[in-house]
């Protein structure tokens, strides 16, 4: 089996597109998820699964949401070693102590052709960011709700994301080895 993160999107946000977590759970076991653990109502869930591809993982998983809440939600899945990489690559450890500034956007895709132009000029005299391969890092001193830059960076991108503090990084990280070791 393996062990599986997912990060849903658009979720419980000014009470619309609400999915209560229990039922979160209930959708992801329909679809042959086990050990189910979830982590506060954004949509942050840790679980095994015999599905080997993300993709076809994510695609059940969102047809199942929709098919069984009412609710148009995207997922993105990521595999255990996929978040450990994410984790340890923080270019920032600085911020780790303050875990409501740094903030991991989470990528579908690798971005083709982001405009680093524009997110140089979006970016606050304070604020630092590093994007890889499929992560986003952001150090926003000044706060997230603030940040010019957070407020556009999908668009500037050019692909979709999904942002997690590192609050709830670590957290889910936790949650994921827990899996692990069982």
């Amino acid at each position: 089996m393996n062990i599986w993160i997912m990060l849903l999107r658009g979720i419980n946000v000014g009470g619309k597109n609400v999915l209560k977590m229990r039922d979160l759970v209930a959708v992801l076991e329909v679809v042959g998820c086990s050990d189910v653990r979830t982590h506060i109502q954004s949509g942050n869930a840790v679980f095994r699964s015999a599905e080997s591809d993300a993709t076809i993982l994510r695609t059940m998983i969102e047809n199942a949401i929709r098919e069984r809440r009412g609710v148009e939600a995207r997922a993105l899945v990521l595999g255990l070693e996929e978040l450990t990489e994410a984790m340890d690559s923080n270019p920032f450890p600085q911020a780790e102590d303050d875990p409501s500034k740094l903030h991991l956007f989470f990528l579908s895709e690798s971005p083709q052709s982001p405009d680093i132009e524009s997110i140089n000029a979006l970016k606050a005299d304070r604020e630092l960011f590093v994007l890889t391969d499929k992560v986003f890092y952001l150090h926003a001193p000044e706060g997230i709700g603030r940040s010019k830059l957070a407020a556009r960076v999908e668009n500037l991108l050019g692909v979709d994301a999904t942002a997690r503090n590192w609050r709830t990084v670590s957290k889910v990280g936790e949650m994921a080895q827990a899996t692990a070791n069982q």
